[in-house]
């Protein structure tokens, strides 16, 4: 990463994916200094390619981890 580049935010509820709206977990930062935003289903459908082209990319999947429910063998 260049030093050109800002640093990345943390991604939030009005950041939705280019290609369809769903909220964005993903923000690929390209050499131009353009961003696209993606939910994790596009992320991972274009990956490969994003890969080829991105300068960084801030994956934030690991939110979508279901932690607010305990175990069944845990103490509520």
């Amino acid at each position: 990463m260049t030093g050109a580049l800002a640093p990345t935010t943390p991604l939030t509820a009005a950041d939705r994916c280019d290609r369809c709206g769903a909220p964005a977990y993903l923000r690929v930062l390209l050499e131009s200094g353009g961003e696209l935003l993606f939910c994790a289903h596009h992320g991972r459908k274009y990956g490969e390619a994003l890969n080829k082209v991105a300068v960084e990319i801030q994956d934030e999947t690991d939110r979508l981890q279901e932690t607010s429910a305990p175990a069944p063998d845990e103490e509520r």
